[in-house]
């Protein structure tokens, strides 16, 4: 069995991108591997936040990935600053990582370049080096994640790879796990560019938003001036983000789900009632664990103490193979 380990920010609301590209394939992959999952809260911090809305949103975003289906039973839910050896690790991580291989992390220039920013973290800069470390302190062998953080799966394995060779077998390299369908959500008014979290509007789907609301947006999505439907990134971006959006909807294969459709008009009503179908039993479980944050607060806790069981003993062998005292 492989151990799975895969983070999230609690800032901004969960979307329709995060849901389809990565958190549907960790309740499916809680059920096949030993899993364990993450609130990274340390990371949310390379934005200037406000420490209450900070810590409302890392419960609501627990709450809500109970509600799509992780089950604390069956997998590791945790917070990241609930375990003080994500910091610790993160610095031997940073010691071993390059300046060049930093500067050249996509996140970090889109972020720091955004009109109006003011200060830009030294954080915001570093932080793969705090990803590598939570993936690395668990024997991680799978990284479910979306089609835009295999960048940072890939930093992860060359810092691993790295301190093995310098200081002897200490970390387990590893793999991307990235779903086929519904790997990449775009914006549905821009589907040139990824639905994200920091945009909101008519082209963001956030998994809370009202169901009359997103039906609504789907029904005015960006297609393009032609009648075809066919999926092709490229040419008809638009029209192949539908697909794929009701693919990763109805576990089905977008170029297949294209033969379905002559019309553009019929393919936004049918992918809008599979997303409507698929959020509505997760907003119903959602108001429910909301109703009691005591309980989400009890099982936070409770993953925090089984993942620092884990994370204890790789920090220390990474620390005798550097040469730090114990």
């Amino acid at each position: 069995m492989a151990r799975v380990f895969s983070g999230i920010q609690p800032s901004g609301d969960l979307h329709l991108g995060n849901l389809l590209g990565a958190n549907l394939n960790w309740v499916k992959m809680q059920h096949e591997h030993d899993s364990i999952y993450c609130v990274v809260d340390l990371h949310a911090l390379t934005l200037l936040k406000d420490p209450e809305a900070l810590r409302a949103s890392t419960i609501q975003l627990a709450q809500l990935l109970i509600a799509i289906g992780l089950d604390p039973e069956q997998c590791i839910l945790f917070v990241q600053s609930q375990v003080p050896q994500h910091p610790q690790l993160a610095w031997l991580m940073e010691c071993t990582v390059s300046y060049g291989e930093l500067s050249r992390m996509t996140a970090f220039k889109d972020k720091s370049n955004r009109d109006g920013t003011k200060f830009v973290s030294a954080g915001l800069f570093t932080y793969p080096a705090l990803q590598a470390a939570d993936i690395l302190l668990y024997d991680t062998d799978l990284v479910p994640v979306g089609d835009d953080q295999r960048q940072h799966v890939e930093i992860t394995r060359d810092i691993a790879e790295r301190y093995n060779s310098r200081y002897g077998d200490t970390f387990v390299v590893p793999q991307h796990v990235i779903p086929e369908a519904g790997a990449r959500v775009m914006d549905l008014q821009h589907p040139e560019r990824k639905m994200s979290k920091s945009e909101e509007g008519a082209g963001t789907v956030n998994v809370l938003d009202d169901l009359k609301a997103i039906e609504k947006k789907f029904k005015r999505a960006v297609t393009d001036s032609e009648s075809e439907v066919r999926f092709d990134i490229e040419a008809k971006p638009g029209v192949s983000n539908l697909l794929s959006i009701l693919a990763g909807a109805t576990g089905g294969d977008p170029a297949t789900l294209a033969d379905q459709y002559e019309q553009y008009g019929p393919l936004k009503a049918d992918t809008a009632a599979a997303v409507i179908a698929l959020l509505e039993p997760i907003q119903q479980r959602y108001k429910e664990l909301a109703a009691d944050p005591a309980e989400t607060e009890r099982l936070l806790r409770l993953g925090a103490d089984k993942a620092e069981a884990i994370a204890e003993g790789v920090l220390a062998r990474a620390k005798q193979n550097i040469g730090l005292l114990s």
